[in-house]
């Protein structure tokens, strides 16, 4: 059984003590998200998209303003469920509802940090480039087969928490609460045998370069370890939280935009909003609001605070259960309200994410992350391992990249690390200057 006081523990990696942070105005929690938003990878989101490439006509939303949101919904399940949690657990006294909000925040903010440009295609792209790319099988033998599977499955989530451990000495040293929170997969890509009955094996949490710093973390709190050899764990509880704020998020703001993108009725979405609130639902009101743009932002509003109350009282009702592992589904299938997210999840498929717009997004992203992987990992290769072949071009090329990575490929220790070197600096590019880079790497534009 897992135990609140040592799963919301303000330590930090490097140090494994509680931290003495005497501010009362200003929690650990607190701190943690003042680094994440002043960070470079969470600024980066203002230009990375989210569903929609950014029109002209109206405002859509990015990765940043959907983490923004994320955040803030986060934030008011953290609250609530962290009020009801204190008042069962005397021993928690020093705790406040704040607290919890502060964490399921912070990691909510986070938790898109990974996420390379081009939506969950620039995932797949960068994936694809190692797994079908010719010019890149001859890497298959330079790396172990549990590195490999890390290249060929490359998970945004797993790229996130690597962003957030990296270089703590100089980078965020967040604590260990909140590193845990944001780790909805707390297990290897290579597990080899997946409960697919279990949400948290669904997809993977850190790469093998980081499974030390993330075992780090799970023994400090406390977390359930269901395979020693394979280092698989039972979520955080909290986990659970920052999962269902997304949700709730995507699915009702994709339909907002939808709306506003002309690709979705207001009737369609009205009623679809009208359907979660239930006996909340009050048509009349509508009248005395001029645009349809108005209600629809009116009824948002009011479904994303129907969903936190039901989403806050399935995870009371399973608490135990969340705390001894043996609970592991996304709370949002529970609600009340399940049946219409998913009918919602369904339409969104065949009139959000497969319109044109998205579709051409998705494809001119493929054709630039394979570009740039393929010009940046065979400089660095030529450079590092095949020294004859390395022509005047891998010069050129290995001169784009930054300074600080430069520096580190110099030392790398294994083929694998020059990798994610490289992988860090491409899913790191924001839209814009990934398209900018691929066309002047290809002659395509010089400015």
């Amino acid at each position: 059984m897992m135990d609140w006081k040592r799963l919301m523990s303000s330590a930090r990696i490097g140090d494994n003590k509680e931290n003495k942070n005497t501010n009362p105005l200003r929690s650990d929690f607190e701190i943690d998200y003042d680094r994440i938003i002043f960070s470079g990878p969470f600024r980066n989101l203002q230009d990375k998209t989210q569903v929609f490439p950014l029109p002209d006509q109206d405002f859509v939303h990015t990765r940043l303003t959907h983490s923004l949101e994320v955040s803030s919904v986060g934030k008011s399940l953290g609250k609530n469920v962290g009020a009801s949690v204190i008042e069962k657990n005397a021993d928690l006294s020093y705790l406040t509802p704040y607290d919890f909000g502060a964490v399921v925040g912070a990691a909510a903010l986070a938790h898109d940090v990974g996420n390379p440009p081009f939506g969950h295609s620039g995932e797949q792209a960068i994936s694809d480039y190692f797994l079908h790319n010719s010019k890149a099988q001859k890497f298959k033998a330079l790396v172990s087969p549990e590195q490999w599977n890390d290249l060929i499955r490359f998970e945004g989530n797993a790229q996130g928490f690597r962003l957030l451990t990296k270089n703590q000495k100089q980078g965020l040293r967040l604590t260990f609460a909140t590193l845990a929170a944001f780790t909805k997969y707390p297990c290897s890509s290579t597990l080899p045998n997946r409960d697919k009955s279990r949400k948290s094996q669904k997809k993977y949490g850190y790469f093998k370069a980081e499974e030390s710093v993330f075992c780090e973390v799970a023994n400090h709190l406390g977390l359930i370890q269901f395979d020693e050899n394979e280092n698989t764990y039972a979520r955080h509880p909290l986990a659970f939280l920052v999962e269902a704020a997304d949700d709730i998020c995507y699915s009702i703001i994709d339909l907002e935009d939808g709306f506003g993108l002309g690709l979705v009725t207001y009737e369609e979405a009205r009623d679809f909003l009208a359907e979660i609130l239930g006996d909340r639902y009050y048509p009349e009101k509508l009248e005395n609001i001029a645009s349809d743009k108005e209600k629809i932002g009116v009824l948002r509003a009011v479904a994303i605070n129907t969903l936190i109350h039901q989403t806050s009282e399935v995870f009371m009702a399973h608490e135990e259960q969340i705390l001894n592992g043996s609970f592991d589904k996304a709370l949002t299938d529970l609600i009340p309200a399940a049946d219409t997210l998913e009918r919602l999840s369904s339409f969104s498929v065949k009139r959000i994410y497969q319109s044109r717009q998205v579709l051409e997004k998705e494809a001119a992203g493929f054709e630039v992350i394979d570009g740039l992987l393929e010009s940046f990992i065979e400089a660095v290769f030529c450079k590092f391992y095949d020294e004859k072949k390395y022509s005047g071009r891998h010069k050129s090329v290995y001169r784009l990249l930054p300074s600080e990575i430069q520096f580190k490929l110099d030392w790398a220790k294994s083929p694998y690390e020059s990798f994610l070197e490289i992988t860090d600096y491409i899913s790191g590019m924001t839209d814009s200057s990934a398209v900018k880079q691929f066309r002047i790497m290809k002659g395509i534009s010089l400015a």
